[in-house]
């Protein structure tokens, strides 16, 4: 029996987790903690000061990280800001202001990649104007002009000036901090030019010889963020990145599972594919906001009453992490909050309408 602990003691001495800090262990690390402090989840990478100018994109939640930089007084890249006649509201619903740009949202890498890809002249996209009951809309950010324009060639026009607003952005920057969003999506089936809604959902007519779904897998994502960090770094060396996974799940899906087994595919392969960039780059940061409001700490209590939006104390404590992290440099005057990740601009959302 002796030396049974004997053996059990120098077992101990041994062990790789001996001395270990607090945060590696789930008692102290989580059950302990209460959910609230959950000391030791985020380690920044580099830190963001008051020269930092700060540009956002990404799905839905990204809004508001977006929102309450600018609370805090952070420098938030604007390349693309609203008329002056047009009041804070309507300003909003034509997406001025939601982003750096007044891309939309960006629920997939490739979507980025291809803008930018676009906005450098490197790429041109296809089967893009879209129409509906006499009005012609982009249908590559559909939602900034909700009631659409008057001609095609006004599509253009308006397409040029925002392209010219994301060379801005990308020139201007110093950390983009993006939040990724789907797997799920719809492509032209010759070029791949990649739609942030599905044709027939804001505008246009859905034609299977013209698009198909596209479920991007783990290396596909990876391989387009890497590719979009080259060419971004070729226009601003300098740029760093901080990215995230929205907790928000799919309205609906276009595979053959329940949308639940759907969306945590969706999330488990974005998770990964931060992990992996956070791990293979210095200028790559993740931030831990799909732990904060999925995790088993959080008992559920940061969902809407919808199951899949984020309730403003979700929001709010995704933002305090964020903030312990990456403290303001100034606090600006208080704003109205939206009320929840619902209550945001959110094409994806619209899809429930077709389960009804």
């Amino acid at each position: 029996m002796s030396s049974m602990n004997t053996s059990t003691e120098i077992h101990k001495a041994r062990s790789p987790y001996r001395g270990r800090p607090a945060k590696t262990f789930w008692k102290a690390g989580v059950s302990n903690d209460q959910g609230e402090a959950l000391e030791g989840l985020h380690e920044k990478k580099f830190a963001i000061g008051a020269s930092d100018a700060i540009a956002t994109a990404g799905s839905c939640f990204a809004q508001h990280i977006a929102r309450n930089l600018r609370l805090k007084g952070f420098n938030v890249v604007d390349s693309e800001p609203a008329p002056r006649f047009l009041n804070a509201n309507t300003a909003e619903k034509f997406g001025f202001g939601v982003y750096s740009a007044r891309f939309g949202n960006v629920y997939y890498v490739r979507q980025l990649l291809q803008l930018a890809q676009e906005a450098f002249g490197e790429r041109e996209p296809s089967n893009w104007i879209w129409e509906k009951d006499g009005r012609y809309y982009d249908a590559l950010r559909p939602s900034v002009e909700p009631d659409g324009l008057d001609s095609p060639e006004s599509v253009r026009e308006h397409r040029q000036q925002h392209l010219a607003a994301v060379r801005r952005m990308v020139e201007s920057a110093t950390v983009l901090v993006f939040t990724f969003g789907l797997t799920e999506g719809w492509v032209d089936r010759v070029s791949e030019t990649v739609f942030p809604t599905a044709p027939g959902t804001i505008s246009g007519d859905f034609d299977s010889d013209v698009f198909e779904f596209k479920n991007f897998d783990y290396a596909e994502i990876l391989a387009d963020f890497q590719e979009l960090r080259l060419l971004l770094h070729r226009h601003n060396p300098e740029l760093k990145f901080i990215v995230t996974v929205s907790p928000v799940a799919l309205a609906a899906t276009a595979t053959d599972n329940h949308v639940l087994v759907a969306t945590t595919y969706s999330k488990a392969v974005l998770r990964a594919v931060t992990g992996e960039l956070a791990r293979l780059y210095p200028d790559v940061d993740y931030f831990p906001s799909f732990e904060i409001i999925t995790g088993s700490q959080a008992k559920g209590r940061f969902w809407d009453d919808t199951l899949r939006g984020v309730s403003p104390e979700g929001v709010n404590t995704v933002m305090r992490h964020f903030f312990r992290s990456y403290p303001p440099v100034a606090v600006s005057p208080p704003a109205k909050e939206l009320e929840s990740a619902e209550g945001v601009l959110c094409e994806e959302a619209l899809l429930e309408v077709f389960g009804e």
